[in-house]
């Protein structure tokens, strides 16, 4: 079994030593060690493979609550930090795990196995299908993929964008990018897009990525999201 590949990000020097000292002695590659939120998400803007995340929540520029959100794909996040009431908002927003510090071996390793299992599963989906599952008439109606543009979460339900909004089986916008793979990227936490529906891009007033779809809509991407679009349009 390869290494787990882990980046870490926590902004006291002691701390971030320590942890990436205990996840390298547990067998995992650490492929990034950051002090600070900005940093995180430019590294993983990059587009390079990572398995997990570990997060401190309070961190100068972005917490590591403020990363989870705009996190540019879909990757397991573990938050660490040092107070226990952080836990009902770090499982909000589907955290993998939540370690107190000081962090112990034993914990840890139950942690990674978790994650483990986790991403072991993942990996052995089908490959996403060319055709979205969506209701209608109290059955399932079966779009062509080339018809939509992008996917959204809205109303606790998956959409697809096919000219009209359509409501797919899907009940989470991770579970519609786990089906769908590499044939969209995500725009933000709550929006997927099919790269070959892009038609143009403009910076806008808030500095963000806009992004214009076949048919004229017009959607903003996460900064953190906006330089793995890029790369897939041919931009960055």
């Amino acid at each position: 079994m390869r290494p787990l590949r882990v980046l870490v990000a926590e902004d006291e020097p002691f701390n971030l030593r320590r942890l990436t000292r205990l996840l390298r002695e547990a067998g995992c590659e650490v492929v990034a060690a950051l002090e600070d939120g900005p940093s995180a998400l430019a590294w993983l803007g990059r587009g390079e493979p990572v398995d997990a995340l570990f997060l401190d929540i309070q961190m100068p520029g972005l917490t590591g609550l403020d990363v989870s959100a705009d996190l540019p794909r879909e990757i397991p996040v573990v938050f660490v930090t040092a107070y226990a009431e952080h836990a009902v908002k770090a499982f909000e927003q589907a955290a993998a795990d939540y370690l107190l510090k000081p962090v112990t071996a034993e914990r840890l390793t139950a942690t990674l196995q978790r994650l483990r299992t986790r991403i072991e599963r993942e990996g052995a989906r089908t490959p996403g299908p060319f055709r979205v599952p969506v209701r209608a008439s109290g059955g399932v109606v079966l779009v062509d993929l080339a018809r939509t543009t992008h996917f959204t979460f809205e109303d606790e339900a998956v959409w697809a964008f096919a000219g009209d909004r359509l409501r797919t089986t899907w009940k989470t916008l991770a579970e519609a990018e786990a089906a769908l793979g590499t044939r969209v990227v995500r725009g933000h936490r709550h929006l997927l897009i099919r790269p070959e529906a892009v038609v143009g891009v403009r910076v806008g007033d808030s500095g963000r990525l806009l992004v214009r779809l076949t048919g004229g809509i017009e959607v903003e991407v996460s900064r953190g999201a906006a330089p793995v679009l890029k790369v897939r349009l041919g931009l960055g």
